[in-house]
């Protein structure tokens, strides 16, 4: 008894590469955006609000003075008042901060890309490296005040000992994680160590690198800030540490608040400005930023 044939399913497409390439669903965008991007922007800014104003009707309805703790709204009234100062300080804070944070990628990434050509230099100076990052800032600070002799040196300096460790320790990490097998592979055809290092280590090393700047950036923030307390500096060349210095010793306390909220939101636009370099470098090529459907 014969078997009876089964035909093959017909084709869907006529055969042709362009033909048999999958079909992705195109998300829909909202104000530019894609849609699911609005719930991780929405979340946070729905539990700031309510925040705040629990925050408002908790100073009003016990009465608390402004010189204890100001209302929200009192600060925002505040920060538009004392714009020009607030400015003027925030740009000089800022900028020791970026001063910092190039200081600190341009010799972090040196200095990493040296230790790992040579462990004994990473023996050697490794130590020191981790002992400029364990160390207060605020117990050496006056020593680098007086050592440096100029005070915007100073607080670059303060604010570069604190930044510049993470972005050390992250690009000695990327480049010891390059596939060992790929570098046998390099020494195989030859290449040269600079060879290996620009085409395979760097590479391997770029989504450490950026993790660590992430980390950097606010550190860069903090160091200046904290470098503007103990130098104390006055005068229209001052930043916003001595500007809330100021205003304490005055118990303008709304200023000090609106001082504080200059830095914070500072901070976060540090670190999205990071994270948005991190995305667009890496969004084509490395696990972490590639998106998925599942």
């Amino acid at each position: 008894m014969s078997m009876p044939s089964i035909d093959a399913p017909a084709p869907v497409h006529g055969g042709t590469d362009a033909e048999a390439r999958p079909v992705f669903v195109t998300e829909q965008r909202i104000l530019g955006l894609p849609a699911s991007a609005w719930p991780r922007i929405l979340a946070p800014i729905a539990i700031g609000v309510f925040s705040l104003a629990l925050w408002e009707f908790a100073v009003r309805w016990n009465g608390i003075p402004s010189y204890i703790l100001p209302g929200p709204l009192l600060i925002g009234q505040t920060l538009v008042a004392d714009w020009a100062t607030l400015s003027g300080s925030l740009w000089i804070t800022l900028k020791i901060t970026f001063m910092a944070l190039a200081a600190a990628v341009i010799v972090g990434v040196t200095l990493a890309v040296l230790f790992t050509q040579s462990k004994w230099l990473e023996m050697s100076l490794l130590p020191y490296a981790v002992i400029l990052q364990v160390t207060p800032i605020v117990a050496i600070a006056p020593l680098i005040i007086i050592w440096a002799g100029d005070i915007n040196l100073a607080l670059l300096i303060c604010a570069w000992i604190v930044a510049f460790f993470p972005i050390l320790s992250n690009t000695i990490l990327g480049l010891n994680s390059a596939d060992h097998n790929l570098v046998n592979l390099f020494q195989l055809y030859g290449a040269t160590r600079w060879q290996t290092m620009r085409y395979l280590k760097l590479p391997a090393a770029l989504p450490y690198f950026l993790a660590g700047l992430k980390i950097s950036g606010g550190l860069a923030l903090i160091g200046a800030v904290v470098a503007e307390f103990v130098a104390g500096t006055g005068g229209n060349a001052s930043g916003l540490a001595y500007r809330i210095l100021e205003a304490g010793y005055q118990l303008k306390i709304p200023r000090v608040f609106a001082a504080l909220l200059m830095i914070s939101l500072s901070g976060i636009a540090i670190f999205l400005c990071t994270s948005w370099i991190s995305h667009m470098l890496l969004r084509r090529w490395h696990e972490s930023a590639l998106k998925r459907e599942n």
